[in-house]
C-alpha cells in the first residue's frame, strides 16, 4: 500500500479503515532501510500515526505544518514523494535527515536545532493574514522542544495575538534523552484534560440557564469557573497563555487523532492539542531504551545489534569518551567541579559523571542560553562550572557567552563536542563556526587538542586558567594518542612545533594536525620540507612560535576543521601582521564561506580541501616543485 502513496493526495484517497496498514508498512520499511543506512529511528516510530493523520486532515502542502526539529519527519517524507530516494538518507547527494524546503514543497521550514517551530508557524499565520490568504498552519513541537525559552515565547506571542494556529505537542516525555525541569513535570500532571473539556462546556450551558440576580452573581459565576478549571488541570498554563487546550489524546489511535485533527483543524483561534506518543512505538527493542535508538547506526532488525566486521581492528576511543572519564577523574580530585549540559547527558558524555556526582550535575534542558548564565552565577560563589555543549548548538547561547560569561571575566569552562564537519546530519550541526564566534570577546582563550590524549590535559588546562575557556574537539575516534598517566597542566598560548623544516611551515589545529603531518611526510620526498607545528591555542595565540617558525618572505599553510572567515587562519594572519614581518605568503585551508551538504566527515574534508590529500595538494600549488631558497626555520626533526 505504501508503494502506491506519491504524495498525501494518494493517502487521502484512501478508505480510513486503510490508515494502520499504511502506518504498520511505514514502521516495516523503516527499520528495513535504516537498519542498512542508521540514522534517526524511535522519534520518527513514534510519529507514525501523528503524520498520516497530519496529512490526511489537512491540505498539505497549501497548508502548512512546520516540524519542530525535524528528526522524527521520516515518516512525513515517505508520504511526500521521497520513498524511493529513502535509500540516500542522509548520504552525499541524498536526502537530508531533517526538513529542507530546498528538497520539498511539503517542508514549509527548515528545522534541526529545538524549539523553534511555533515562532516560525506564527509567523506564517501572521503573513497568511496580512495577505488575506485562507490557509492553515500547525507547527508540531515535542515535549522536549517545549523546554526550550525560544518556544515559550513563542506561546505568548502566539496567545497574544490571536490568529488562527494549530500547535500539536507531541509529547512522548524525552527530548534525546529523558525530559529534565518543572514543564515535564507538569504535563505529566495534565492526565484530566479531557474531563476539563467535557466539564467545561456543561457548566457553561448550566450557567447560562441560572437567573443572573445582579453583577455579584455573575462575578461569583466567573469565580467558581475558574476555580473549577484550575483544580481539574493544575495551572492550565496554555489556557492562561491564550490556547484552547485539547487533549491528551492517544497518539497510535489513528480514529482519535482523525477525530481530534478534524475537531479544532478550522478553529479561529490558537489551539494546543495535547498528543501522547510512545517513542519506538512498534518497536520493541527501541521502546525498551529510546534514548540508545534516537540515531542508529546499522543494526540487525530481529536483534538489535550491530554488525560485526571480521578481523575489525579495535577503534581509537572517541574523544567524547575520553571527555567523560576524564571530567569522572578530575571531579574526584576537585569537589568545586560542576557539570552541566543542554538536554545531552548521553551525547556529551556527562551521564558518566552524573553517576558518579548526581549533585553536581545538571541538565538543563534544551535551554542553552539559561544554562550558560546558570554556569556564571555558580562560578560567582568559587564553583569551576564544566559546560559541554555541543558546538552548533552553543550558538544559541552568544549573548550569554558575551555579557554573562566573558563580560564578568568568569571561570567557566565550554566543552564543546561535535567542532568542525560532523557527517551525515549536515550543516544545521557542522560547529564550523564557534573560533569565529568565540575568540572575539575579550577575556575568552580557545583551544583544540590534536589527539585524545591532549584533550585530557587541555580540560584540566582550562580549570586551572580563572578565565573563560573554550575547548574544542570534533565528533567522532581520536587518533589512537597513548594516555599514560594523569591530566597534567599545559602552558597555556603555547604551541608545540612537531616537525622542523626548511622549505615553509605548516600551522594545523586539532584534527587538523595528523593529516598535516602526514603530508608532510609525503612532501618532503619531493623537495618540499615543511615544519609542522600544533597551535593548540588559538586564543591566545602563541606569538613565540610565530616569530620562531615564520619569518621575512616565508611561505606558511594553515589548516582547521572550522570556516576560514574568522577562524584560525585569521588569528594567524593577524598576529603576523602585528609582528609586521614582511613578505610572508599565507594559505589558509578550512571550511569555504557555504554550507557543506551531509555526507560522511571523510567526504567532507575531502570536499573542502582539508584532509592529507587537500594539504599535499595546496602545498604543490604553494611551492612547485623547486624550492629555491630557505623561507621558514631550518633544523632536524
Amino acid at each position: 500500500m505504501l508503494e502506491s502513496i506519491r504524495s498525501p493526495l494518494d493517502l487521502r484517497r484512501l478508505p480510513e479503515e486503510d490508515l494502520p496498514r499504511v502506518a504498520a508498512e511505514i514502521r516495516e520499511f523503516l527499520l528495513h532501510h535504516l537498519s542498512k543506512t542508521g540514522g534517526h529511528l524511535a522519534s520518527g516510530l513514534g510519529a507514525v500515526e501523528l503524520t498520516i493523520a497530519l496529512h490526511y486532515v489537512f491540505d498539505t502542502p497549501i497548508d502548512q505544518i512546520v516540524w519542530d526539529v525535524g528528526h522524527q519527519t521520516y515518516p512525513h517524507k515517505l508520504l511526500t514523494g521521497r520513498r524511493e530516494r529513502f535509500a540516500t538518507l542522509r548520504q552525499r547527494g541524498g536526502i537530508s535527515g531533517f526538513t529542507s524546503r530546498e528538497e520539498s514543497e511539503y517542508d514549509a521550514f527548515n528545522a534541526a536545532h529545538a524549539s523553534t517551530a511555533i515562532s516560525a508557524a506564527l509567523g506564517m499565520a501572521v503573513a497568511r493574514d496580512l495577505k488575506k490568504e485562507d490557509f492553515r498552519v500547525v507547527a508540531v513541537i515535542g515535549d522536549g522542544g517545549l523546554t526550550g525559552g525560544m518556544a515559550m515565547e513563542g506561546l505568548n506571542q502566539a496567545g497574544y495575538l490571536n490568529r488562527k494556529l494549530l500547535v500539536i505537542l507531541n509529547d512522548n516525555e524525552m527530548s534525546i534523552s529523558p525530559n529534565v525541569g518543572a514543564m515535564s513535570g507538569y504535563l505529566n500532571r495534565i492526565v484530566s484534560g479531557q474531563v476539563y473539556n467535557r466539564v467545561r462546556d456543561e457548566a457553561g450551558k448550566v450557567l447560562e440557564k441560572i437567573p443572573l440576580v445582579g453583577d455579584r452573581l455573575l462575578h461569583v459565576a466567573r469565580e467558581v469557573k475558574d476555580v473549577a478549571k484550575k483544580a481539574l488541570v493544575p495551572g492550565m498554563l496554555f489556557e492562561d497563555l491564550g490556547f484552547r487546550y485539547v487533549g491528551p489524546v492517544h497518539g497510535h489511535s489513528l480514529p482519535a487523532l482523525l477525530s481530534a485533527l478534524r475537531s479544532v483543524k478550522d478553529a479561529d483561534h490558537p489551539v494546543l492539542l495535547h498528543v501522547r506518543t510512545v517513542k519506538g512505538k512498534g518497536y520493541a527493542i527501541a521502546e525498551e531504551d529510546p534514548v540508545k535508538w534516537h540515531g542508529a547506526s546499522p543494526f540487525a532488525v530481529e536483534t538489535g545489534e550491530s554488525p560485526k566486521k571480521e578481523n575489525a581492528v579495535a577503534p581509537a576511543p572517541s574523544y567524547t569518551s575520553v571527555f567523560a572519564k576524564t571530567m569522572v577523574e578530575l571531579g574526584e580530585a576537585d569537589p568545586r567541579i560542576v557539570a552541566i549540559t543542554a538536554a545531552m547527558p548521553e551525547g556529551t558524555g556527562l551521564d558518566k559523571f552524573a553517576r558518579k556526582f548526581p549533585e553536581r550535575f545538571f541538565d538543563v534542558g534544551i535551554c542553552e542560553q539559561h544554562g550558560v548564565t546558570f554556569c556564571a552565577g555558580m562560578a560567582t560563589q568559587g564553583m569551576k562550572p564544566v559546560a559541554a555543549i555541543y558546538s552548533t548548538f552553543l550558538q544559541r547561547a552568544y549573548d550569554q557567552i558575551f555579557h554573562d560569561v566573558c563580560l564578568m571575566d568568569l571561570p567557566v569552562v565550554f566543552c564543546l563536542d561535535r567542532a568542525g564537519l560532523v557527517g551525515a546530519d549536515g550543516p544545521t550541526h557542522h560547529g564550523a563556526f564557534d573560533l569565529t564566534y568565540l575568540r572575539v570577546f575579550p577575556n575568552m582563550h580557545v583551544a583544540a587538542p590534536k589527539d585524545e590524549d591532549e584533550l585530557r590535559h587541555l580540560l584540566a588546562t582550562a580549570l586551572t586558567v580563572g578565565h573563560p575557556v573554550a575547548v574544542r574537539y570534533p565528533r567522532g575516534e581520536g587518533e589512537g594518542a597513548p594516555m599514560v598517566g594523569p591530566p597534567r597542566i599545559l602552558p597555556v598560548g603555547k604551541a608545540e612545533i612537531l616537525r622542523r623544516g626548511n622549505s615553509g611551515v605548516i600551522w594545523a589545529l586539532g584534527n587538523r594536525v595528523a593529516p598535516s603531518l602526514r603530508a608532510a611526510e609525503r612532501l618532503a620526498a619531493e623537495a618540499i620540507d615543511l615544519a609542522v607545528v600544533n597551535a593548540r591555542w588559538v586564543k591566545p595565540i602563541d606569538h613565540e612560535a610565530i616569530a620562531e617558525t615564520i619569518r621575512p618572505g616565508s611561505k606558511v599553510i594553515t589548516v582547521e576543521d572550522h570556516a576560514v572567515a574568522g577562524g584560525f587562519g585569521s588569528a594567524l594572519s593577524e598576529a603576523v601582521a602585528e609582528a609586521k614581518i614582511s613578505d610572508v605568503e599565507i594559505v589558509t585551508l578550512g571550511i569555504p564561506d557555504r554550507f557543506i551538504a551531509h555526507a560522511t566527515q571523510k567526504e567532507q574534508w575531502r570536499e573542502v580541501g582539508i584532509d592529507e590529500e587537500g594539504i599535499v595538494r595546496a602545498a604543490r600549488e604553494l611551492f612547485g616543485r623547486s624550492v629555491s631558497r630557505p623561507t621558514a626555520f631550518a633544523g632536524k626533526r
